[in-house]
């Protein structure tokens, strides 16, 4: 399979993605005509709390985490639109704000050399939970190329 021009920023932005979070490691990863697969392993994470050792709480961002909060900060909360609440700040280390960091290096490097392009505005994701499991996706990861023929989305 051959990368489009936007498709090598993405491969080559992709192994940056260890120079800018912590903790982080990549495992598998192909970038398709479409869309793109890739495993972020995060290191250094206490099971229990789900927190990494820096501090920084392992989230995707897609449903709001639960704090204690003071009564104020309850009352200013509630006061939020749904909005508000779900797009606040989740943190420097989340999956969700590695996620967008990427993204958007991506495309502010392909539209600085005249590509026009856009993400998707949301993302799927998967924790990895066990070997078999992560054996598994990245063998899917690995093959997917051989298999781009028989996507639903093949061009």
């Amino acid at each position: 399979m051959q990368s489009s021009s936007v498709g090598i920023i993405a491969d080559i932005l992709w192994y940056e993605i260890p120079n800018h979070a912590q903790n982080v490691e990549l495992g598998a990863f192909v970038v398709m005509p479409n869309h793109m697969h890739g495993i972020l392993i995060l290191n250094d994470i206490d099971n229990d709390t789900g927190t990494v050792e820096t501090g920084h709480a392992v989230e995707t961002g897609h449903a709001l985490s639960l704090q204690s909060q003071s009564e104020s900060e309850t009352k200013l909360k509630s006061e939020q639109t749904i909005g508000q609440k779900r797009f606040q700040n989740i943190g420097k280390n989340s999956i969700s704000s590695i996620i967008g960091s990427y993204k958007s290096a991506v495309t502010k490097h392909a539209r600085r050399l005249g590509y026009e392009f856009t993400w998707q505005t949301r993302f799927y994701d998967h924790i990895i939970r066990n070997d078999e499991s992560y054996k598994r996706i990245t063998e899917y990861i690995m093959n997917n190329p051989c298999n781009w023929g028989n996507d639903k989305f093949y061009i």
